[in-house]
Parts: C-alpha cells; sequence; structure tokens
C-alpha cells in the first residue's frame, strides 16, 4: 500500500517538475500555480494583490528555503549518525542558516535597497516565525514516520524523500497562519512584484500598457507591529517545542 502511494507521488512530482523547480514536490507546482503565477503578462501586481495569495507565496519561498537545509541536515544526520534531538538541532541550523542567508536576504535584497546586510537585518525576525512553525508541524510528521517506515531515515531510498516531502508539507500548513501575520505587517514580501524601471517604464508606454500596479510593497514600511514581535516569537518557540515533545511521544509509542 505504502509503495504505491510513494510510487503514485514520485510520478507526479516527475510531472510537476517538467513546469516548475519543484521544492514541496507536486504540491509545490500546483501552489506556484495558483498564487504566484500571472495568468497573462503584465498582470502579476493585480494578479498577487489578494492577501492569501501573497501569503500563499511568501509560506512557499519559506518552505522551499528552509526546506534545502532541512534535508541537507537530514541527510548529514544519517551520515553521521546522527538522531533524536542531535538530528532536529541540525536540520534547524541549517534549514534556518539556508533559508534567511539566501532565500530570504539574498534573493530580497532588490526589497532592502540592494544591500545585502540591510536584507539579512529586516528578513531575521521574519525568518525566524516562519521557521519556528514550519519546524513545529514537520518535526513530529517526519518522527513518527520514520519510527514506522524501516529504511526511512536513509537518504539513498525513496522512503526517506516521501517522509521528508510529506514533513515539508505538514510544516507549510503549521507556517501558513504565520506568515499571514508577517505579510499583514509588511514583515514578510508576500512574493509582491519588484520590476526594473526601465522595464516599468516601457511597460507604461508601450501599446499593451501594464495595467495599474498593487501599491508597492517595503518590507517594514506597515503598521508599526513591534510590541507584538517578542509575543508571537515565545508562541513560535512555544510551538516548536510542543512539536519536539510530540515527536518524542510518537516516536517512543
Amino acid at each position: 500500500m505504502l509503495e504505491g502511494v510513494m510510487l503514485l507521488w514520485f510520478v507526479l512530482t516527475a510531472a510537476a517538475l517538467l513546469f516548475v523547480a519543484v521544492d514541496i514536490r507536486v504540491v509545490g507546482a500546483f501552489l506556484y500555480v495558483l498564487g504566484c503565477r500571472e495568468p497573462l503578462p503584465a498582470l502579476h501586481e493585480r494578479y498577487v494583490a489578494a492577501r492569501w495569495r501573497q501569503t500563499l507565496g511568501s509560506t512557499m519561498h519559506c518552505v522551499a528555503g528552509d526546506g534545502v537545509g532541512i534535508i541537507a541536515g537530514a541527510a548529514l544526520s544519517s551520515v553521521f549518525g546522527l538522531a533524536g534531538l542531535a538530528e532536529i538541532i541540525l536540520e534547524y541550523v541549517l534549514g534556518f542558516a539556508f533559508g534567511w542567508t539566501i532565500f530570504q536576504a539574498l534573493f530580497m535584497r532588490d526589497m532592502a535597497g540592494g544591500s545585502y546586510l540591510r536584507a539579512l537585518s529586516s528578513t531575521f525576525i521574519s525568518e525566524l516565525l516562519s521557521m519556528n512553525l514550519l519546524m513545529a508541524g514537520m518535526v513530529p510528521t517526519v518522527m513518527a514516520l520514520k519510527s514506522r517506515i524501516a529504511g526511512a531515515a536513509d537518504p539513498t531510498t525513496p522512503y526517506f524523500w516521501f517522509v521528508m516531502s510529506m514533513g515539508l508539507l505538514v510544516g507549510f500548513i503549521f507556517a501558513y497562519p504565520m506568515n499571514w501575520w508577517l505579510v499583514a505587517y509588511h514583515l514578510k514580501h508576500g512574493m509582491m512584484t519588484v520590476r526594473p524601471a526601465a522595464a516599468a517604464a516601457h511597460g507604461a508606454h508601450g501599446a499593451d500598457a501594464a495595467p495599474p500596479a498593487a501599491p508597492a510593497m517595503v518590507m517594514g514600511s506597515g503598521p508599526a507591529p513591534w510590541r507584538l514581535v517578542p509575543v508571537m516569537t515565545l508562541l513560535s518557540f512555544a510551538a516548536v517545542a510542543a512539536g519536539g515533545a510530540i515527536a518524542f511521544l510518537l516516536r517512543a509509542a
């Protein structure tokens, strides 16, 4: 039964890979089309104006970046024989480092005026909160499946990749509400459009002028949420702790 489900999952993944480079497998392709891909040229601003689409894109961006580091950590844990808390810590550190320094700060530096250091500063809190909720959902899912599926800890087997895919999918669901809050306060980008000035000017004067754009989003430009940030940070770490506790309970069961 499990092998049949895995076969279907990987067949769908292969089909999705022909359309878009996917970090969270076939579901990622569907969510990319639903939340980020403009239906017609020059309509991206209007298409992603809805808050749920901005949050969807932002959460996908988080899971894609963090997921690369987390999977690398899981693979290294298998190689070096790490398990339990040590494995979780390694996955957290690598996931956060990759998501923050590359997928957030490096790829989003244009929203910080082109400065990588400024982008690191402005994306730290958002990456931390989103990563914590992702791990809160992913850790117990992966731990529970690994304890019940032989070979799931070995990255050379399809079981490993299936389990990690399921973990990222559950982590996505957990991270979505936090990303909604972050996008609402402009602490995350929401996958809004950043067009070069020359391209924008050409579009405005061309025959196929782009429709009026949604208001430009600058991270940190919304209503001041800083009194809430410590509260949300504590809640996010509480969620990670709860997820870890549930993981070890499921593992022992």
